[in-house]
């Protein structure tokens, strides 16, 4: 689908400024998008949604349909009288500008208990009516990730691989006990996705009506230790014996790493997903199209063919390339939901097969002002190679450095390249000067990290890829979002003719 020329802010909601600890669905969501509408933005991007395992990554999720409790507000959860004032009395000190993910799962855990529990004795008949609806429509993935979700908690956490073959294997007797004994502990987890997906619904609904799109984010594979691979093995490339994955996915080695990246998610079947006319891909589409409106598919180049490396092996050297019904699958996406509002990320080594699936369905692709200095004139990064205006240009994404930090991180040769370009570094500092450039530029989307409006340093990255913990973790101040710098994005985006109403 063909995308206006526009502009919008990068920005994960674990990011918002909050009581308790992380960022959530409560009143800085709000004002974010009302700080979003009277900067004339049309976008919000934001990163996956879905609930976080080890290292707290939004790519590494225990269901690609779940949404992340951590997000609930209890504040909001207070509104609906399933929490109280007092129930916040005591609540620690919790760092400003970043999350401590322990300390803040210790606190916000036993609230969302605490709501539960009223909910059960106090919700009333309309209440409890809306609960079972939304167990209803969900049940095609929800039934499976809650009980999920409980079995993984009643055995301290362990992958479900580790389970006992008899409920690792899905066999229906063990399925079976398993519901009868986390009867409590299955209600609870489908109560955190019942409370996150009405409070996102309604923040969803809020920034629509003031004008504003959310860009969501879906990797293209899921985690081994997910919901996902438990509840479908069938479509996943796993060991029979032992469930780990025979095929692992990855990137083979370029220019950035000589052994390239392992990454260990297990590669999909995609030969048996065509012969269920990918009905489990659709499904997730759907399901994310519920809560979104356009979808950046992440590492888009698998889904013409994928870096596949065999059991056992630890680095991502010895893999080979296979082939991917990419087409087929989006056609297929298309004909049961209608029109595609997809942005493909297309970084990396791209060859004319990927470009080629990529403008099949004319999806833009991806620009990053990071990657276009100091290689010469030809750079396809640089804006004066944006043969086409259908595409996203960013100054940098949630896996670059801010701008400042990568600007002070520059080798005296691409110092030049970036300098000659742009001239020297004025008084308004690097940042504005490089969001200059990206909403002047042909792209028909230009989208800016929070972090480089507020012209912040390597210290408010959101991650550093490759690095499995210490990510993830920035947060804003309330008062950073002033009336100066609303009326300076509104300026830009006025002048280089993005203002969309």
């Amino acid at each position: 689908m063909p995308f206006p020329r526009s502009s919008g802010i990068l920005l994960h909601p674990t990011s918002f400024p909050s009581r308790f600890g992380i960022g959530d669905l409560g009143e800085a969501a709000y004002r974010f998008v009302d700080f979003l509408a009277e900067s004339y933005q049309l976008y919000w991007q934001i990163l996956p949604l879905g609930p976080t395992g080890f290292g707290n990554s939004p790519y590494l999720s225990y269901s690609a349909m779940a949404g992340n409790p951590m997000l609930i507000s209890p504040d909001r959860l207070r509104d609906d009288q399933l929490l109280a004032d007092w129930d916040f009395n005591h609540l620690p000190e919790f760092p400003a500008d970043w999350v401590d993910f322990d300390q803040a799962i210790a606190i916000k855990m036993p609230l969302l208990q605490q709501a539960c529990q009223t909910f059960k004795t106090q919700a009333s008949v309309e209440q409890q009516q809306e609960f079972q609806e939304f167990c209803h429509e969900k049940a095609y993935w929800l039934d499976d990730y809650a009980l999920f979700m409980a079995i993984k908690g009643a055995m301290d956490g362990k992958s479900w691989y580790q389970w006992e073959p008899d409920i690792a294997n899905r066999q229906t007797e063990a399925l079976d006990k398993w519901r009868r004994q986390l009867t409590a502990e299955i209600f609870f987890q489908k109560f955190l996705q019942y409370q996150f997906f009405r409070q996102w619904s309604d923040l969803k609904r809020y920034a629509n009506e003031r004008g504003i799109q959310i860009i969501g984010d879906i990797p293209i594979y899921v985690a081994h230790d997910s919901a996902d691979v438990w509840a479908n093995p069938n479509i996943f490339c796993l060991d029979v014996k032992t469930g780990e994955p025979a095929g692992m996915a990855g990137v083979p080695p370029d220019y950035f790493s000589a052994t390239g990246q392992l990454w260990g998610n297990p590669v999909y079947l995609w030969k048996r997903l065509e012969k269920q006319d990918f009905d489990w891909w659709v499904k997730r589409f759907q399901s994310m199209l519920s809560y979104v409106d356009i979808i950046r598919i992440d590492h888009f180049r698998g889904l013409e063919s994928f870096w596949c490396v065999r059991q056992g092996e630890t680095t991502a050297m010895n893999g080979k390339w296979i082939a991917a019904p990419g087409s087929a699958l989006l056609k297929t996406v298309r004909e049961r939901l209608g029109s595609l509002p997809i942005i493909a990320e297309d970084l990396g080594v791209i060859t004319p097969e990927v470009e080629a699936l990529r403008d099949e369905f004319e999806f833009p692709g991806m620009k990053i002002l990071h990657f276009a200095f100091g290689s010469g004139p030809g750079n396809p990064y640089l804006p004066i190679n944006y043969y086409s205006r259908n595409c996203v240009v960013y100054t940098g994404t949630h896996d670059n450095d801010t701008t400042v930090g990568w600007f002070e991180k520059l080798s005296d040769h691409e110092r030049w390249g970036l300098l000659s370009y742009l001239g020297p570094v004025s008084e308004e500092g690097i940042h504005w000067q490089l969001i200059r450039v990206a909403l002047s530029s042909v792209a028909n989307q230009a989208l800016i990290p929070l972090q480089d409006l507020l012209g912040l340093g390597s210290d408010a990255r959101m991650n550093t890829p490759g690095l499995a913990e210490g990510n993830w973790g920035w947060r804003y101040r309330g008062e950073v979002l002033t009336w100066d710098l609303r009326d300076r994005l509104k300026m830009l985006t006025e002048t280089y003719g993005r203002r969309c109403y």
